[in-house]
């Protein structure tokens, strides 16, 4: 365990190279606190799952440092780290049933015959699969399996668990239903979780905070809210949810706030990561945050678009509109009696609010 006030793992200045010239992990410097559940999101070749195997012990670090409680893992292999490790394929045996799965981490560790059924029952209740243990893994649901694997990553009660897309095997509601239950055996159990994903909505669900990776980097690291509503460039705002990017450029700054020109439009902007005037910035907008036919001049944003296209999706509708120079400009209007119908075709005005817009990076 973590003494004091020390994070529980450590990644100290960590390169990654598997040709002696290409970093797929640059420098990085991540402090993950005991008991935290920390995603690692990006796109393929981000160096997130690479991270992971160096944590696990299945890769080994070119340069830097790896600690976990206060230990540096580099030269420990990977059965000696006491670290639990959950994968995408489940990894069960199939000729042993669900119970022996469950207690082979248990046998190795050399507990005795009793110990090792009491853990393998609990687990198994931990996961709702009491009733399953003579079963074969072939004899379960996709659902059901990836539940074993995950009771057998906690049968010997890790202070670290590893999750390497867990879910990305299983159907949308199923997957959906299962975050909910890592999140809470997480919260009930208290272990750190390092969980990694390309799904920016799991993300969102699950992690107490999440580091973007891209090209080797961390790109932004924070709790989800602050992720997803204030990006701190543009490749975030991007992979974090639908998101509206206008081109243009920085005219004025004033303070906190500048005005960017967007196909002959004067916006008002939040400045967050651009230099100053006569920059080329990429304005990001949130579509939930655009309203439609607000009143005029209720808004300091407030600009001419017509729908190009309408897709109803239940809880709300998803116009496509040209607006400011672009025309995959992207409003969602909530499903509700009060908001008047639009048609494809229409004039209609849009508007945001300053602090719903941040002029990022190019």
């Amino acid at each position: 365990m973590a003494n004091g006030n020390q994070p529980f793992v450590q990644f100290k200045n960590v390169q990654k190279t598997y040709d002696g010239e290409i970093l797929v992990v640059k420098d990085l410097n991540l402090d993950i606190e005991n008991g935290e559940f920390l995603t690692m999101l990006g796109p393929s070749g981000s160096g997130k799952t690479t991270c992971l195997m160096m944590l696990a012990g299945f890769e080994t670090p070119t340069q830097g440092q790896i600690m976990l409680g206060g230990t540096e893992l580099n030269n420990v292999p990977p059965h000696k780290r006491g670290i639990g490790m959950v994968f995408q394929n489940y990894a069960l045996f199939p000729h042993m049933s669900v119970a022996e799965n469950l207690a082979f981490p248990l046998e190795v560790r050399k507990l005795t015959k009793a110990e090792t059924e009491q853990k393998v029952n609990r687990a198994l209740d931990m996961v709702e699969l009491g009733a399953f243990g003579d079963r074969r893994p072939a004899q379960l649901s996709g659902g059901q399996q990836q539940r074993v694997a995950l009771a057998r990553a906690l049968v010997f009660e890790p202070d670290l668990v590893l999750m390497d897309e867990p879910l990305g095997a299983l159907d949308k509601n199923l997957r959906e239903q299962m975050q909910y239950e890592i999140k809470h055996i997480h919260e009930n159990l208290g272990m750190s979780v390092v969980y990694v994903t390309h799904d920016q909505s799991e993300a969102l669900t699950m992690s107490d905070r999440i580091a973007v990776f891209n090209d080797g980097k961390i790109q932004q690291l924070a709790k989800p809210a602050d992720l997803y509503e204030r990006p701190d460039n543009a490749f975030v705002a991007q992979f974090i949810g639908e998101n509206n990017r206008l081109s243009g450029k920085v005219t004025a700054v004033n303070g906190t706030g500048c005005t960017v020109e967007v196909a002959g439009n004067a916006v008002q902007s939040l400045k967050v990561n651009i230099s100053g005037q006569g920059d080329i910035s990429t304005l990001s907008i949130r579509p939930e945050r655009v309203q439609l036919a607000p009143a005029p001049g209720s808004l300091p944003n407030i600009f001419d678009a017509k729908v190009l296209e309408l897709i109803y999706l239940g809880d709300h509708i998803r116009c496509r509109m040209a607006c400011c120079g672009d025309d995959e400009f992207i409003v969602k209007v909530p499903n509700t009696h009060s908001n008047t119908s639009i048609a494809k075709g229409d004039d209609v005005r849009v508007g945001w609010e300053i602090d719903d817009c941040r002029a990022l990076d190019a």
